[in-house]
């Protein structure tokens, strides 16, 4: 069953959800070390995932109707929203950077989902999802959100990412530790992730690929042949 937002919210307050979101945290600021000035976008679950030191121009999170929506901020101005994953509702080349967590795992139609993120996505703009691993230990049980759903490998992530216009530029991955409550505090989850990406690099729990807009030129529709019909002489 698909984790909803009193899920996830009560999952990042515990220990283990401090600890994933420090171990991904690590991997998305290396990838997007700024985003100063920029229109972001997260869609799933991405309060988590964005730090107030990083002033991006604008900020919106999009929650799946499917989850549900959590209002955040909790004071001030709205960012979050619901929204239908399939038919998002933002301008096309809308936003410099898209985040998809506990997203695509769980949506219904993965193409139709990507190919709207690659309509808002602006054309120099770029795309991180995270998704659990097919080989992790995360994807096979349900100790967190990232044992529901879909799990991806590296080569259905490229293929999917493709098939959508999207190149991809750059991989990682994270949660080394085992999704258990006695191994996965914050100093544990820093040690196995170290002795991971080392020894045992495609055991990671999450895929995160970083992907760039390509245009998308569809082959034009082929024109009927007319032939003229014959006439009898009278």
């Amino acid at each position: 069953m698909q984790p909803n937002v009193a899920d996830l919210e009560e999952f990042y307050r515990s220990v283990p959800g401090k600890a994933v979101q420090a171990m991904i945290m690590r991997r998305l600021t290396a990838l997007w070390p700024d985003l100063c000035g920029l229109d972001v976008l997260a869609v799933g679950y991405g309060i988590p995932y964005f730090k107030d030191d990083q002033a991006p121009r604008r900020l919106t999170l999009a929650m799946p109707a499917r989850q549900g929506v959590e209002q955040w901020p909790a004071s001030g101005g709205v960012k979050s929203l619901l929204v239908d994953d399939e038919a998002l509702p933002f301008g096309e080349a809308a936003f410099d950077r898209v985040l998809v967590v506990h997203g695509l795992e769980e949506s219904r139609a993965p193409v139709n989902f990507l190919m709207e993120v690659h309509r808002i996505l602006a054309p120099q703009g770029k795309v991180v999802c995270v998704v659990p691993n097919r080989t992790g230990l995360w994807a096979h049980l349900d100790a967190s959100p990232f044992g529901h759903g879909r799990a991806y490998s590296r080569g259905q992530m490229r293929r999917l990412m493709r098939d959508c216009g999207l190149q991809t530029c750059a991989w990682a991955k994270a949660l080394y530790a085992p999704p258990t409550r006695f191994t996965v505090s914050l100093s544990a989850a820093q040690a196995w992730e170290q002795a991971g990406e080392r020894l045992w690099p495609a055991f990671g729990g999450v895929i995160m690929v970083e992907a760039s807009k390509q245009v998308l030129v569809r082959p034009p529709t082929s024109r009927p042949l007319l032939i003229p019909a014959l006439r009898s002489n009278p």
